[in-house]
């Protein structure tokens, strides 16, 4: 079985509920605080960006949340996702290792990001919402809720990174052909967007940027919701369903990780991934080590501080407890346009401060080497931000093998770049450069903070 290259589930087997990670913490993730006050605020002061049962999901501490069963029936048209053992990887590399990865890019979306879109539409569907705003970077979560509020008949707006807008224009058709409408942010439509365009009018956008002009439609229009793609804590809680099936596929294989791996942009990748086999870490000790892989130019758990930030450019929303480069902080214009966030969610940082988890970042020629590698061995062209978790694999090898070890590795796959090719071909016509932020711009980033630091 330990060479079976193809590990599945049946459709009986997608999970019933979700896993909530705040039960199991022993310090849990400081609260939300008002941005004009700086006082805890309550659920009160969600209800008119979210609908009330995913604001009861956000500040739960119960352990398992019940998925709906018209959320199971939509998760079923392409869940339970696959797991892979790298065998041809694993060859390439000529590691004593094992190498798995559960991929995620045979949703409809071609990522991970539906596994909470759909819960998303669905909550604001059950309460009468007409539409949903949001923002995306690369264009993964915007195609992801585009087409989950396709599903249940929910007007869809989305605001665009602009460096993505103009780079990954298939993104934007993707949304488009299942209704939304897509606006390169900054936009003259908002305005956070005119504050950021009169500031810099060549302004490559960012993900902080695109959240505030979302987050304004939403707070300016009775009939709109918003919604979040990463970062908070229900978001995080719904992707779960990745790890707790990659744990039943691990059994399968006779197999159980020593390290799993995922991108980290605000969370929702490496929390669904990471987060069930953590449940063994903190309940029964078990000694799992879960990684986090950013870009070197935009490294917030690397080389952020911990302490209270906005989620969005402008200002508008809660402080959250973070690791953060500073709300101001506009990243290189790399290819793995989800993981530009200037910020981690709560639960995170505070896994992180505790020593839970690690972070490690790479830059993306460095990526983009191992994309190349993993696609010529194992078939698959992985997303820009998927490389990154295939280059700290690839580092974890070969440490292991340095060390004469061998360790169980496995990562996910979180989604496919057959709509990224134009970063394929920029590495493989030697035009790719890395981006290292310099310590003086993360250190005048964070001087820009008023925000309250934490002890």
């Amino acid at each position: 079985m330990l060479q079976q290259r193809k590990i599945t589930l049946d459709e009986k087997e997608i999970p019933t509920h979700w896993y909530n990670i705040v039960a199991d913490m022993k310090n849990k993730p400081l609260p939300p605080l008002h941005p004009a006050t700086h006082q805890p605020i309550g659920p009160e002061a969600l209800a008119p960006l979210f609908p009330m049962a995913l604001i009861e999901q956000e500040v739960s501490t119960e352990k398992w949340i019940e998925i709906p069963d018209e959320v199971r029936n939509f998760y079923s048209i392409w869940r339970p996702t696959p797991m892979f053992r790298a065998l041809g990887l694993e060859k390439a590399l000529g590691t004593q290792s094992k190498i798995y990865y559960k991929y995620e890019g045979v949703s409809p979306a071609g990522s991970h990001k539906p596994n909470t879109a759909i819960p998303q539409a669905y909550y604001n569907y059950k309460e009468g919402v007409k539409k949903i705003c949001t923002e995306t970077g690369a264009g993964q979560w915007g195609s992801a809720l585009s087409f989950a509020c396709k599903l249940f008949g929910i007007d869809c707006e989305v605001f665009m990174v602009k460096v993505s807008y103009e780079g990954k224009p298939y993104r934007k058709v993707m949304m488009n052909t299942w209704g939304a409408r897509v606006h390169a942010s900054p936009s003259d439509l908002t305005n956070a967007g005119r504050s950021i365009l009169a500031k810099d009018p060549k302004s490559p956008g960012s993900l902080g940027i695109a959240i505030s002009e979302a987050v304004e439609v939403a707070a300016t229009h009775d009939d709109t919701k918003y919604s979040l793609g990463s970062v908070l804590n229900h978001v995080l809680m719904h992707q779960t369903v990745i790890g707790l099936e990659a744990k039943k596929q691990m059994e399968k294989a006779g197999d159980y990780p020593d390290i799993v791996i995922a991108p980290f942009g605000g969370g929702s990748n490496f929390a669904g991934i990471t987060f069930p086999f953590l449940q063994d870490k903190l309940v029964d000790g078990k000694k799992v080590r879960a990684i986090a892989v950013e870009p070197t130019s935009c490294p917030k758990l690397t080389r952020g501080e911990f302490r209270y930030d906005f989620g969005d450019t402008v200002g508008m929303t809660p402080l959250i407890p973070m690791y953060t480069l500073g709300h101001n902080f506009i990243p290189s214009p790399i290819h793995a346009g989800g993981l530009r966030y200037h910020g981690a969610g709560a639960i995170i940082s505070q896994l992180l401060k505790d020593g839970i988890v690690e972070a490690d970042a790479i830059n993306q020629i460095e990526c983009f080497e191992a994309g190349m590698l993993f696609s010529r061995t194992e078939g698959v062209i992985p997303a820009p931000e998927a490389n990154h978790a295939i280059a700290e694999v690839v580092r974890q090898t070969k440490q292991a093998d340095k060390e004469g070890v061998s360790k169980t590795i496995l990562f996910n796959l979180c989604g496919h770049g057959n709509f990224d090719l134009s970063a394929y071909e920029q590495f493989l016509s030697g035009k790719l450069i890395d981006f290292e932020v310099s310590q003086e711009d993360i250190n005048k980033s964070l001087a820009e903070l008023d925000t309250p630091a934490i002890a």
